[in-house]
């Protein structure tokens, strides 16, 4: 294993720097990205606590040239995990399509940039690809509009693109966690005058933001999902969906009855032979 290479974006805090601890522990040479490396701090030191190292490299996966300078010089690379996204709480008409276009440029696009710029070096490893996206990825749910619609652009795409890479051996999977206890809900960016500013929507914001308090009180931790997520890195059939805790399973589980994704795969795949 320790030839091995797994690019991580995103690891500044959360599920990324969680991910690439447990990597590097597993004996993966971790090349642990994010946008700004003055904030690697929480990651270094999580590193250095239980005695592993990670190659931090600067990666904005909204721009395409910064993806290729952090790619530059890496000859193998074995898997990559795309997790940096961003959340978005907000409603169509109190938005313009630009802050929604912002929302798909880190959660989507992002995904697509990276995704694209590792594919030959996965091709020649046979490799694979994990993404990790959202339960909101299969449930829309009310004031993410703009997350949602990304999440689910990003299950689509990598649905409609795992039977095509593993006809030239990578795989393809997808990671759904429900609430996680990380920085991820203080990121999202709610204005302290949120409700007052909501309008006609403020009793359906409320209400919105007292459910999603009480789903965060009881979340997964950003290990747990890190330790799926290897668990994924080194799985000789690797799924293509994996739902990282019984609450996410119950939630997708009334539209969602092909809970790790081979019923698609299998009829997909056959399109294909």
């Amino acid at each position: 294993m320790s030839s091995k290479n797994v690019l991580i974006t995103g690891t500044s805090s959360g599920i990324g720097l969680a991910t690439a601890v447990a990597a590097a522990r597993s004996g993966w040479h971790v090349v642990a990205t994010m946008r700004d490396t003055a904030k690697a701090g929480a990651l270094l030191a999580a590193a250095e606590e239980v005695g592993v190292t990670v190659d931090v490299r600067a990666l904005d996966v909204t721009d395409p040239a910064s993806v290729e300078a952090c790619l530059a010089g890496l000859d193998r690379l074995d898997a990559v995990v795309n997790n940096a996204g961003a959340g978005h709480v907000g409603t169509l008409e109190q938005e313009s399509v630009d802050d929604v276009r912002a929302v798909m440029e880190v959660n989507f696009f992002g995904v697509l940039h990276v995704t694209k710029a590792v594919l030959p070096l996965l091709r020649a490893s046979a490799g694979r690809v994990v993404t990790v996206t959202s339960v909101g990825g299969v449930i829309g749910q009310p004031f993410n509009e703009a997350y949602c619609a990304a999440k689910f652009a990003v299950e689509g795409f990598m649905e409609s693109l795992a039977p095509v890479a593993a006809t030239a051996g990578v795989s393809v999977s997808v990671v759904e966690p429900g609430a996680v206890a990380s920085e991820f809900v203080s990121n999202v960016g709610l204005a302290d005058n949120v409700l007052e500013q909501a309008g006609p929507y403020a009793p359906a914001l409320s209400a919105y933001l007292d459910r999603t308090r009480g789903a965060f009180a009881d979340a997964q931790t950003p290990q747990d999902v890190a330790a799926q997520v290897v668990e994924l890195l080194a799985a000789e059939r690797p799924a293509f969906r994996v739902l990282t805790s019984d609450a996410a399973r119950a939630f997708v589980g009334p539209k969602l009855k092909d809970l790790d994704g081979s019923a698609v795969q299998d009829a997909t795949s056959a399109w294909l032979a």
